[in-house]
C-alpha cells in the first residue's frame, strides 16, 4: 500500500492488491476510487502474506468497476498489467471460442485467461510465461503469481517500465525484493536498483533474481543506487500532482538539459551515435500531460511545435 500511494501522481481510478496466504492461496482485494477505498476494505477484510502484488488503474477497457480492478485471477494465476494488450480482441474470442468465461471487460483479464490456456501444455512456469509473451502484442509491464507457489513473482517488460529492487539481509539469514513500474514504489524500501530492458522478463525470489533477454538467453542487469532526491513524491504546497507537476517544469527541463550539455565545451554530449544536428534543420516535438500547461504564461500550450535549428 506504501507504495501504491507513491504512485498516486499518476492518476488512477481503481485499486487492487493480491497477496500469497498460507497454504500457497492467493486472497484478493480491491476497490474503486481513491486508495483510501482500498484502505478502508483492508480494515474492514484484513489479509497478511509475505509476497503479494498491488496495482493502480486507469480505465483503458472497461468503466471503473471493482469487476475491472487489477490484480485480475484466473484458477491458477493472478497478475497485474501497465500498457495496452493490442491483440485482446482476437485473444479473447479465440478463448471464447474455447470456453473460457471472463468476469471484466480488460485486456488484462484476457492476459491472464491466456496465461492459465498455457498451464495445461507447458512442462514447466518458465515454458508457460514465455508462450503468452510469444502471443501477446501491445504494451507491458507485467507482475505474476501463480497458486502454490508462495515464493516467485514472474515478471515482464516490453515498452512500459519494470524496475526490481534489492531489499535488506536480515540476521537470521531472511532476505527481500521487491517490483515496480516506477522506481519511486520502491523508495521505501531500498535505494538499490536495476531496470529491466525491453524484451526482459525476469523469475523473482526473496533471495535472487534471475533475468533472460527477448532470445532467452540468462543476462545480468547493473544494479544502481538511486539518489535520495529521487525519491521525493510529497506535494508540497501545491493541491494536487499535476499542479506539482507544472511547476517543477523548468527544474526538470535544467536537469535534462545539464545531461545533454557539456557546459565546459558549450557542445551537446555524444547521446545517439550517428546524429549530427547540422544536418537536421526542424524538429517536432509531440507532449501531452503536464507538457499542455507551462508553467510560463507566455508559452504558447500546444501540441505540437516546430523549431528551427540555428
Amino acid at each position: 500500500m506504501e507504495g501504491l500511494s507513491r504512485l498516486e501522481y499518476r492518476g488512477y481510478d481503481s485499486a487492487g492488491i493480491a497477496l500469497m496466504v498460507p497454504r500457497g492461496r492467493v486472497s484478493l482485494r480491491s476497490a474503486v476510487g481513491k486508495l483510501s477505498a482500498l484502505r478502508a476494505k483492508l480494515a474492514e477484510e484484513p489479509v497478511s502474506g509475505c509476497l503479494g502484488i498491488g496495482h493502480t488503474r486507469w480505465a483503458t477497457h472497461g468503466s471503473a468497476t471493482e469487476a475491472n480492478a487489477h490484480p485480475h485471477r484466473t484458477r491458477n494465476v493472478t497478475l497485474v498489467h501497465n500498457g495496452i494488450i493490442e491483440n485482446y480482441a482476437e485473444l479473447r474470442e479465440e478463448l471464447e471460442a474455447a470456453g473460457v468465461v471472463f468476469a471484466s471487460d480488460t485486456d488484462t483479464e484476457v492476459t491472464a485467461q491466456l496465461l492459465e490456456s498455457l498451464l495445461p501444455t507447458s512442462q514447466t512456469l518458465d515454458d508457460a510465461f514465455t508462450r503468452l509473451l510469444a502471443r501477446i502484442v501491445g504494451s507491458y509491464a507485467l507482475a505474476v503469481l501463480f497458486e502454490g507457489y508462495p515464493d516467485l513473482i514472474f515478471a515482464a517488460r516490453h515498452g512500459s517500465l519494470l524496475a526490481i529492487g534489492y531489499g535488506r539481509v536480515a540476521d537470521d539469514g531472511t532476505s527481500e525484493m521487491f517490483l515496480g513500474s516506477d522506481a519511486l514504489a520502491l523508495a521505501p524500501f531500498t535505494d538499490r536498483v536495476s531496470y529491466l530492458e525491453d524484451g526482459d522478463w525476469a523469475i523473482i525470489r526473496p533471495d535472487r533474481v534471475r533475468i533472460f533477454d527477448k532470445s532467452g538467453a540468462e543476462v545480468t542487469r547493473e544494479i544502481v543506487t538511486v539518489p535520495v532526491e529521487i525519491w521525493s513524491v510529497d506535494k508540497g504546497p501545491f493541491r494536487h500532482f499535476m499542479l506539482k507537476e507544472i511547476h517543477d517544469q523548468p527544474q526538470s527541463l535544467a536537469r535534462l538539459l545539464a545531461a545533454l550539455i557539456d557546459t565546459h565545451a558549450l557542445t551537446l554530449k555524444p547521446f545517439l551515435p550517428g546524429l549530427d544536428f547540422r544536418d537536421i534543420d526542424k524538429i517536432t516535438l509531440v507532449a501531452c500531460g503536464t507538457a499542455h500547461y507551462p508553467t510560463f504564461p507566455k508559452w504558447r500550450a500546444v501540441p505540437q511545435v516546430a523549431c528551427r535549428l540555428t
